[in-house]
C-alpha cells in the first residue's frame, strides 16, 4: 500500500525490521533507511552527506534532497520526501537514469576536486612539513 506521509526516527543503528512510513536516520553513520513508499516492501538506504542526500528536519517532518529514484528495484519508484510528505515524481526512462547517474558522478568529482586545488594544498603541505619537522 502506497504511503503519503513519513515521520523521522533518530537511531544509532538501523533496526532489522523497518516500519512503513518511518524514515530512520543515523547521524553518527550519515545514513538513512526506509521502506519504499510504493508499498513494495523494499528497503531503501540513503547515504547522507555533501556528495549524497541532504536531510532537513522540520516541524512537519523530514525532507530529503534530491529525489529518491529506486532504479535498482522492480517498482522503479521515484518520489520526494518533503516536510514529511511523499510527493510522487514521474518515472524515468533508462536514458534519464543514465544521465542522472552521470550528473551525480560529475557533482561528486567537482566536490572532491576543490580539495585537490593548489590553494588547498598550501595548508596541507605546511602541515606535513611541520609534522615532519618533529618526527625526525
Amino acid at each position: 500500500m502506497k504511503i503519503d506521509k513519513i515521520e523521522l526516527q533518530q537511531v544509532h543503528y538501523m533496526p532489522k525490521e523497518l516500519k512503513p512510513g518511518v524514515l530512520y536516520v543515523s547521524k553518527e553513520f550519515s545514513t538513512s533507511a526506509h521502506l519504499c513508499a510504493c508499498g513494495c516492501g523494499s528497503k531503501i538506504r540513503i547515504p547522507l552527506g555533501p556528495t549524497d542526500w541532504a536531510l532537513e528536519e522540520t516541524n512537519t517532518g523530514p525532507s530529503l534532497y534530491p529525489s529518491i529514484g529506486n532504479w535498482q528495484i522492480a517498482c522503479k519508484s521515484h518520489y520526494w520526501i518533503n516536510r514529511g510528505e511523499i510527493i510522487w515524481a514521474n518515472r524515468w526512462t533508462d536514458d534519464q537514469i543514465a544521465a542522472g547517474r552521470q550528473a551525480e558522478e560529475k557533482r561528486r568529482l567537482s566536490y572532491f576536486d576543490k580539495f585537490d586545488s593548489p590553494r588547498n594544498k598550501i595548508p596541507l603541505n605546511f602541515w606535513r612539513w611541520f609534522k615532519d619537522l618533529f618526527n625526525r
